[in-house]
């Protein structure tokens, strides 16, 4: 399986709810690092640190919370994830849409880093 293929099957995942699949190509040593500014900001070390920490939570606070991609970039170890993010704030109700690029990084096939970046205002806006 390619290294596209892989953030593919990943983000199916994400679109379907299905963890088993988003968690199948993690490293045990993924390091995932949320945007400053973004309501889980900061780096989760393992899957499990990233579950409890991010998907969890997405799960529990937003309605509707999709991580799109768009379009893929690849180089080497190297995938970008071009798309949009969406979803509504359950304590608000107010709905978002943003940008988003996310850098993957590959190594025999398992998913070592993720980088997100996102314009964490338009995030706050639904929050607040």
């Amino acid at each position: 399986m390619s290294n596209i293929e892989t953030i593919k099957r990943l983000y199916a995942g994400f679109a379907s709810a299905d963890l088993p699949v988003v968690l199948a190509d993690m490293s045990p040593e993924i390091e995932w690092t949320e945007a400053e500014g973004y309501p889980y900001a900061g780096t989760f070390h393992g899957p499990q640190a990233v579950v409890d920490g991010v998907f969890v939570k997405l799960a529990t606070e937003w309605n509707d919370y999709r991580a799109t991609p768009d379009r893929y970039v690849s180089e080497g170890d190297e995938v970008v994830a071009l798309g949009h993010y969406s979803g509504v704030f359950k304590a608000t109700m107010k709905s978002f849409r943003s940008p988003f690029a996310h850098t993957w990084t590959i190594r025999n096939g398992k998913i070592l880093r993720f980088v997100q970046y996102v314009d964490t205002v338009l995030v706050q806006r639904a929050i607040v």
